[in-house]
């Protein structure tokens, strides 16, 4: 299996703008195959990746996903995925540097890569599509608001995967994460961001925690792609640590999320992956998101041996866990397809 990369540079207006109406920027990398791109039963996997992460951290496990699902029945299989930077992240960071410097010091709300996720599906590309939405933790918030403007049953998602999701009701919030969330982020803004070379960046982020945990593929990934070269021939982080720190205290669209959960789940099959030592979601705000009681009926709970970073550590398992989700939703579109093709 041969996959192949195209990135992609978006703009959609509800992205945001600054007073001069510029329009941030979100830079996506689809990846295909050439047997992919022509099975339309297939599915189109989108991917919203963690704070200070970036689309290409996707990569194994996006990667593990074609190569699994790909000897299965078409309608198993993977069609195309697309991997989403956040707009002041990775090569988005780079692109809107000048607004995120001169305008955007709070940062960039998760509201805002909503909103265009939510314009990326509704637009002609993916029209038709059998789309699966896979988020790890603010990333799996992220597509549920994307969600907010559009009503039911029109929701473009044919499953959500919800990866470790920082998500929380207020009163949970307030109780058990926000102390957290406050010692995550004086531990951003003290954290090293630069480094002579490349590397000299892999041999002292592989030594330390939680880099040191990271499936080395992830971490090659994050050398080559969350990494610039600066003037003076250093290396330092494209998502600025401020503007990452930034996005921990924006903690209503986690709020909003919860509430699109409770609406949709019904809907659209929704399916939790945890991890045995989740440092940041206490299993009290994880039963939450679970409990029935608050109309929140998800399809599935899964429990995977490693932390938060589950996706950096453990991309082999995350991609098993995202199979049996497809499989799952093949078995239902497959139902859908052959109904409709009767009427």
């Amino acid at each position: 299996m041969r996959l192949q990369t195209t990135p992609l540079v978006l703009e959609y207006p509800r992205n945001g703008r600054d007073p001069s109406g510029r329009v941030l920027k979100m830079t996506t990398n689809c990846y295909w195959t050439n047997e992919s791109v022509i099975n339309d039963e297939g599915f189109s996997l989108i991917f919203a990746h963690c704070i200070g992460a970036h689309k290409e951290q996707w990569e194994p496990v996006i990667e593990q996903t074609f190569r699994t699902q790909q000897s299965k029945p078409k309608h198993h299989r993977v069609r195309e995925a697309w991997a989403f930077d956040w707009q002041n992240h990775g090569d988005a960071a780079l692109l809107n540097r000048d607004l995120l410097v001169n305008n955007r010091a709070y940062g960039v709300s998760a509201y805002e890569w909503g909103a265009a996720i939510a314009s990326f599906v509704r637009s002609p590309r993916m029209q038709g599509r059998h789309i699966v939405a896979i988020g790890h933790s603010a990333g799996a918030g992220a597509m549920l608001v994307a969600l907010k403007t559009i009503a039911l049953p029109n929701i473009p998602y044919v499953s959500l995967v919800l990866v470790e999701p920082t998500m929380a009701s207020p009163a949970m919030f307030y109780r058990h994460i926000a102390d957290s969330v406050t010692a995550v982020v004086a531990a951003t803004m003290m954290r090293r961001e630069r480094w002579r070379s490349r590397d000299d960046a892999f041999a002292w982020l592989a030594r330390r925690a939680p880099w040191k945990r990271w499936d080395k593929r992830v971490l090659r990934s994050f050398i080559e792609h969350g990494l610039v070269d600066t003037p003076d021939g250093d290396v330092t982080l494209k998502c600025d640590r401020r503007q990452e720190a930034s996005a921990f205290p924006d903690v209503h669209p986690h709020f909003s999320a919860v509430n699109e959960l409770t609406r949709i789940c019904r809907d659209v099959p929704t399916h939790i992956v945890w991890a045995s030592r989740s440092e940041l979601v206490p299993r009290i705000v994880q039963d939450s998101l679970s409990d029935a009681s608050e109309g929140r009926h998800v399809a599935s709970i899964t429990r995977l041996e490693g932390g938060h970073m589950i996706v950096q550590e453990a991309p082999d398992r995350i991609a098993s866990a995202i199979c049996s989700v497809l499989d799952a939703a093949a078995a239902r579109v497959g139902v859908d397809c052959r109904a409709r093709s009767r009427l």
